[in-house]
């Protein structure tokens, strides 16, 4: 069944190029998160997670579409630090994790940002530039730790959401399926690319306890694909080989390729999940509120999410009132999953 999902508010051009502050690392104690969840900028948020995970319910991959200019774009930029990838080799290195070659291309990306920004938003949308950069920068790994985890992934996503604040990117349905289906997945095989050549390390691992040691969103928006679908069961994750037409299983297989064992061992959340849900719809909103304690609600995951500007940081608006997400636990103490037997 279809949710209503408020619309996503506009922040006009003018009104970017009035704004005082810039994004930063803002997140440096617990309180600091509760002072986020009051934000206008985590409503904007969980509204925009919440449309993109409405606009692929029931759409299934490989997609097929005349992409917007501005989707275009985004993913010739996303080719274009693929290409770098080639063009810098990881170093002869006997660490298991963190191939210095990696900070090779994040000095390449801190030097050029400005010029693919540039070609990204040219004319009137250059005023988001400023407020954008940072978010981008964050979006594929920490260069000096070498490693790579669900806040990066979730700086890629506030990156796309203050695109389509702007209305550079645009908030109705087509668009955001492709912001989905072509930018994200996109997104999700260049961040493979940069762990596998240069063996980054998960930043932030539950290790067996958590649900992935990289990735978050695709679980959600495959378990959005797959909420209305009762011909598939749960437990077909469980199946050696899977295919590809939904992200959920997109993520299940890259585990596959880079973990070895029985999967009970190693993936014991999503296992539990696997054999414990009765319903996509439950594995969707679970992993909703999920992402919102185990990853929104841990400082050690989003204390480097560059806030402010664009993404309001000043506290006591009305947006707590209206959460779209349900009240978590913070990141004061673990969260048992939504799915798990007491």
């Amino acid at each position: 069944m279809a949710e209503t999902i408020p619309k996503l508010r506009e922040i006009p051009i003018s009104q970017v190029r009035g704004l005082r502050t810039l994004p930063k690392p803002r997140i440096k104690t617990d309180y600091d998160i509760e002072v986020w969840r009051t934000t206008r900028s985590f409503q904007d948020y969980a509204i925009f997670l919440r449309r993109l995970n409405e606009a692929v319910v029931g759409q299934y991959l490989p997609w097929n579409s005349t992409p917007s200019q501005a989707i275009t774009k985004i993913i010739e930029l996303l080719d274009i630090l693929d290409s770098w990838i080639d063009e810098i080799p990881p170093q002869e290195s006997p660490q298991r994790f963190g191939n210095l070659a990696f900070r090779t291309w994040g000095a390449r990306l801190e030097e050029r940002v400005d010029n693919l920004l540039s070609a990204l938003v040219p004319g009137e949308f250059s005023a988001v530039i400023p407020h954008v950069k940072p978010l981008l920068l964050t979006s594929f790994g920490s260069f000096t730790r070498m490693d790579y985890g669900t806040g990066h992934e979730t700086s890629f996503a506030l990156f796309l959401l203050c695109l389509t604040l702007v209305r550079f990117l645009h908030p109705v349905e087509a668009e955001e399926r492709n912001m989905v289906f072509l930018v994200f997945v996109r997104y999700l095989r260049l961040c493979w690319k940069l762990q596998d050549t240069y063996r980054l390390e998960p930043a932030g691992s539950h290790g067996v306890w958590g649900l992935d040691d990289s990735s978050f969103l695709g679980y959600i928006f495959g378990s959005g694909q797959l909420r209305d679908q009762t011909e598939i069961p749960v437990s077909a994750v469980l199946q050696p080989s899977l295919p590809q037409t939904n992200l959920y299983f997109m993520q299940i297989t890259r585990i596959r390729q880079v973990k070895f064992g029985p999967f009970h061992e190693h993936s014991s959340q999503l296992h539990s999940i696997a054999v414990g849900v009765p319903n996509w719809n439950k594995v969707n909103s679970g992993l909703f509120k999920m992402y919102e304690a185990e990853v929104l609600g841990k400082r050690v995951v989003v204390q480097h999410l560059p806030l402010g500007g664009l993404l309001e940081w000043d506290s006591g608006s009305s947006a707590s009132d209206n959460a779209i997400l349900p009240p978590s636990s913070g990141g004061h103490t673990p969260m048992k999953a939504p799915w798990a037997r007491t």
